[in-house]
């Protein structure tokens, strides 16, 4: 061999492996590029408490890839929507959404999305139950049935808080209010704080709530549950029936919470990322924090979550009609 020909193969193999090392900088430059979970709601929130429990045991199930959690709060979570629909659809940017990106179609008279076209449904992570909670001092009534028979002789005279007009805790009270066929006042709050201060002080007769937000007040007897808006029974509160159970088999509403990409997310990556919200809501330590809040998992397919959400959004829309919930 030659200098000239050795000199090419060495020119040649040093091109080669330069080529090789920089598309392995690259890989690893995307593979390692953090994960941003967006958040449409403000921190402290129950989503924003449950996600952030998991966010350890999500990065250890993809691989070591750090975990952004964004909290992007305003116009009922359409801010944080948004952002999301904007963002490439490489993996590396996800959010977490909750009933509103439901309810938002049917209460907003317009909206700067398809909610169910310009997302990628990942998986529906779970929730967290409600109870129905009324002031002691105020309602004698101890179950569904004699709240209904004591709103029914009263007609009127009833007011239910929610944490804000055209919120899930809004619609909540709607549902029981016209499954039970009584009339009451809606008092919108800003935000589930203040809601339950009111009740508590007398201010409301009644509301829906998060269980693990008034757990303490129920213990400490400044609230009674008149019953849990879902289909099972709580392990916190065994003794408290479900409103369905009590002879309103229709009254079955939680909050809950999905994992969501942008529109056109490849496979591989609704995969990757399905896969690792199991894994993480699955770990030890997660799941008793859940059973401490008596949140609960869902963890389904890309393709249950789909069917989910357009199922949520269509039920939705009934109990806003029936509301008649307008917001700007």
């Amino acid at each position: 061999m030659n200098f000239q020909t050795f000199r090419r193969r060495t020119m040649l193999a040093l091109a080669t492996a330069a080529l090789a090392s920089g598309f392995t900088a690259l890989v690893h430059a995307q593979n390692h590029a953090p994960l941003r979970v967006i958040l449409p709601v403000g921190a402290g929130s129950g989503v924003d408490v449950i996600v952030r429990s998991a966010q350890t045991a999500l990065s250890k199930a993809l691989g070591g890839q750090a975990v952004v959690i964004e909290n992007l709060p305003g116009a009922g979570g359409i801010t944080g929507t948004q952002a999301l629909i904007k963002a490439a659809p490489d993996g590396n940017t996800i959010a977490v959404v909750s009933n509103n990106h439901a309810v938002n179609p049917s209460v907003f008279k317009k909206l700067p999305y398809d909610s169910l076209g310009d997302i990628t449904p990942i998986t529906i992570v779970g929730g967290s139950p409600f109870v129905l909670v009324v002031n002691p001092a105020k309602v004698t009534a101890k179950n569904a049935k004699e709240l209904q028979a004591a709103m029914k002789a009263k007609p009127g005279d009833f007011n239910y808080a929610s944490s804000g007009n055209g919120t899930i805790i809004h619609l909540a009270g709607e549902l029981f209010v016209s499954e039970a066929g009584v009339s009451a006042r809606h008092i919108p709050y800003k935000g589930m704080g203040p809601m339950i201060t009111d009740i508590m002080a007398g201010q409301v007769e009644m509301g829906v709530a998060a269980t693990a937000a008034v757990q303490g007040q129920i213990k400490a007897g400044s609230l009674r549950p008149i019953g849990v808006m879902g289909k099972d029974r709580l392990a916190s509160l065994p003794d408290v029936p479900t409103i369905a159970e009590q002879g309103f088999p229709h009254v079955d509403i939680a909050g809950w919470f999905a994992a969501v990409g942008p529109k056109g997310l490849p496979a591989a990556q609704v995969k990757r990322l399905h896969d690792a919200f199991v894994a993480a809501f699955n770990d030890p330590e997660v799941k008793a924090g859940f059973a401490k809040r008596d949140d609960f998992t869902i963890l389904g397919t890309p393709e249950e979550a789909a069917r989910f959400l357009k199922s949520e959004q269509e039920r939705y829309a009934a109990l806003v009609r029936k509301a008649n919930v307008t917001l700007e």
